[in-house]
């Protein structure tokens, strides 16, 4: 339906658009156009970051075993240069590995410490810590600054004990500590591991030492 002038009719409005109207109009339309390749857009780039994540997960190569660090403590110990000191470098049975050993002078509280990490048949932990001429300020932040909850006798020889098993998660790798003393040598063992480790590396240690 056109007017007298040819010119069409919009039903909503009962008669010809003004150049106004038409501009806005067309104007609405395009910025319609544009909203909705805006989201389009948006849309296809999420699906495409999505692939992406998902062909890495794919490819990534994920190791399911521990990644093998496994020093050789005795063999540090040995070539260490230390003077007379004896460093704990003890015996083991089989199926104990160490992935850590090293000697720090004056470390902390100002004491030379020798430091082996081993784990367990179990892979479970347990650090073993030598302070030479260690002071008491030394062997409380070891341990965190907790107090000895008793002591035992291993083979003969007697550790102050620190127990921390009952605090879960919160004790970290300090879940359950022993500490001896070797002439000037003060020894921390401290770790997760069960008893049955605690009394072989304890026993061993105070053989080293007896020697």
């Amino acid at each position: 339906m056109t007017d007298a002038n040819g010119r069409p009719i919009v039903a909503e409005l009962g008669r010809p658009e003004t150049a106004e109207e038409t501009w806005a109009r067309k104007d609405a339309a395009r910025t319609a156009r544009r909203q909705h390749q805006t989201a389009f857009n948006l849309v296809i780039a999420l699906i495409a970051s999505l692939g992406i994540v998902l062909f890495l997960v794919a490819v990534v190569v994920r190791p399911n075993t521990t990644v093998d660090r496994t020093v050789d403590y005795q063999q540090i110990a040995a070539d260490a240069h230390v003077g007379d000191i004896t460093l704990a470098a003890p015996d083991l049975p089989s199926g104990f590995t160490s992935n850590r050993a090293d000697f720090s002078d004056k470390a902390s509280d100002d004491v030379d410490v020798w430091t082996v990490g081993f784990v367990t048949p179990d892979k479970q932990y347990l650090s073993l810590q030598q302070g030479i001429d260690a002071n008491g300020s030394w062997v409380s932040n070891q341990l965190d600054q907790r107090p000895s909850t008793g002591s035992r006798v291993i083979d003969g020889t007697k550790w102050t004990v620190y127990d921390r098993r009952d605090e879960g998660s919160d004790a970290g790798n300090h879940a359950y500590s022993l500490v001896s003393t070797f002439g000037a040598n003060t020894v921390v063992l401290s770790g997760t591991a069960d008893d049955s480790s605690y009394r072989t590396v304890a026993k061993a240690v105070a053989e080293q030492f007896a020697r």
